[in-house]
């Protein structure tokens, strides 16, 4: 299976939302040989699973774009040139990081050690896992892009048009809020303590600007072509970038996209200062975890990254749960029971896609097919998968004691080619079941000789079972027969089947409850068994 194409045959245009903007960019900005399409994030703090979802909207409709045969630049911007304000409740070695508020965040040290830079050990932390995922964007990193004055003449024009952006960003404002007083486009890192808590003296019409520091009184008069500190305004940066990069596509946040709002004046700056038409968007929203209120943010102690999704979702799972939900859709990412109905839905889609289970209809078929294309951490030669319910994994990984590869050889079927994805899988399902699952969805199998304290009644309905059932536990070939054999000691036992069904459970694994029984018995090594119930 391909991204174009599945085993079945090709798949039509715009059977997804990602396929309609693609088609959309293709029409608006028709007659180029390269689109290029951006997204970008200030690395303050942990870049959470909120920020992800602009990095694979932007992939999805890259991936479009391709599928449609357009050449794609994706390009991703970390505005690591941004002021330091704040120090998330979440990183360690608060004071050292207080004492660098207002630098600019490439140079706040890195509290763990570990990178160049505060700003760069975010940086690696996304750019470690995207891969993972399936997202190879070119990364620009906007410090180095400042410092080498790449940006001079993008800053000299705004310093020229300075009018002309104040009345922009004063046209979205109430009169309380307009521009008061002297005003310039531009900020300057000081030249010799980093902080930002500069003002503008002057410019000389050309490349000279002169500032002083409020923090420590130094002055200067630095050249915009040489100069290291001098960085645009937000409102002003943004569309300078789209037409120095020539950016065709680029979405934005439910804030940035409100009335008013960044993307609102960006998009003005864009075409009258710097006469190039703003890109493509669309606004995508918030996401939710269970049990949490809000939106996700770094500025907080409690954040969610794709790292932690990764730990019970796949890669495939993680790029569904985006490519199958709008992105101006709210929608939220459980960690709970919800894990389990979330990859049975999966599982649908891929068999729908593989045909291995009928659609109500063709369009649901093509949508299904498509969502599973997108899914996917490739784009061609996908092989046929072979499926293990969650949820029968995560009983597998119970019944091996937590060892992932006797999960896997419990198993029976799956090529060399296929255990890749399922040991992928069975990690998620340890990983969930040991730290996510409710109690009552945990076990342990108990020791051999480990006696329950069973009714007389029960312990004689438990030997029915183990010699009659289990003894000849391997001549079941599906779960249906051996549940059918399970009811049919129940009923010569003269107990009623719940009682039966709870003194299984009290002398496999000490609960009430548990597993589908029939399906449990099936999955564990018959010896094993034998040996925990021999005592009975």
């Amino acid at each position: 299976m391909s991204q174009q194409t599945t085993a079945q045959g090709s798949a039509p245009k715009a059977a997804h939302w990602a396929d309609e903007y693609a088609e959309k960019i293709i029409r608006e900005k028709a007659g180029k040989e390269t689109y290029t399409c951006a997204s970008g994030i200030t690395p303050s703090g942990t870049v959470h699973i909120g920020n992800f979802r602009e990095i694979i909207s932007v992939d999805l409709v890259v991936r479009a774009l391709r599928d449609m045969g357009k050449k794609v630049r994706f390009i991703y911007s970390w505005d690591d040139y941004d002021v330091f304000r704040k120090v998330p409740k979440n990183m360690p070695k608060q004071e050292i990081l207080e004492k660098h508020l207002r630098f600019p965040i490439t140079m706040v040290p890195d509290p763990w050690e570990r990178d160049v830079s505060y700003a760069r050990h975010h940086e690696v932390d996304v750019e470690s896992k995207l891969p993972i995922v399936g997202i190879f964007p070119e990364f620009i990193y906007q410090a180095e892009r400042y410092r080498s004055s790449r940006y001079a003449q993008g800053i000299r024009r705004a310093l020229e048009c300075r009018d002309t952006l104040k009345n922009i960003l004063d046209k979205f404002r109430d009169e309380d809020h307009k521009i008061k007083g002297e005003w310039w486009p531009v900020s300057v890192f000081c030249g010799a303590c980093n902080k930002d808590e500069t003002d503008i003296d002057g410019w000389d019409g050309e490349w000279g600007l002169s500032y002083h520091c409020r923090a420590c009184g130094h002055a200067e008069t630095v050249d915009i072509t040489s100069a290291q500190g001098v960085k645009l305004g937000w409102r002003i940066d943004w569309p300078m970038r789209w037409e120095y990069e020539k950016v065709d596509f680029e979405p934005a946040g439910k804030d940035h996209h409100s009335q008013g709002g960044s993307f609102d004046t960006a998009r003005h700056v864009c075409k009258e200062v710097y006469g190039w038409d703003a890109p493509i968007t669309f606004r995508y929203d918030f996401i939710g975890i269970k049990g949490s209120v809000g939106k996700i943010s770094s500025s907080s102690g409690e954040v969610v990254d794709l790292g932690d999704v990764l730990k019970v979702y796949t890669p495939e799972l993680t790029r569904y749960l985006f490519a199958g939900t709008r992105p101006n859709t709210e929608f939220t990412i459980s960690f709970d029971l919800d894990v389990i109905k979330i990859y049975e839905d999966y599982d649908k889609t891929e068999r729908i896609a593989w045909k291995l289970e009928p659609a109500k209809d063709e369009q649901t078929y093509r949508w299904e097919r498509r969502i599973y294309e997108l899914s996917q951490t490739v784009t061609a030669d996908i092989p046929q998968p072979f499926q293990v319910p969650f949820r029968h994994f995560c009983n597998l990984i119970q019944i091996a004691d937590g060892d992932v590869d006797k999960a896997l050889a419990a198993l029976d079927g799956p090529t060399s080619e296929q255990i890749a994805a399922l040991r992928t899988r069975a990690l998620c399902a340890k990983y969930w079941v040991e730290n996510c699952a409710p109690e009552e969805f945990r076990f342990q199998l108990k020791p051999a000789g480990e006696k329950a304290e069973l009714s007389a009644e029960e312990e004689s309905a438990l030997r029915l079972l183990r010699d009659e059932v289990i003894s000849c536990i391997e001549t079941f070939a599906e779960d249906k027969p051996c549940a059918e054999a399970i009811y049919g000691i129940a009923q010569k036992a003269g107990i009623e089947p719940k009682a039966l069904f709870r003194a299984a459970y009290q002398a496999l694994i000490g609960k009430d409850q548990g597993p589908r029984l029939a399906n449990f018995l099936r999955s564990i090594d018959k010896q094993r068994l034998l040996d925990i119930l021999g005592v009975y």
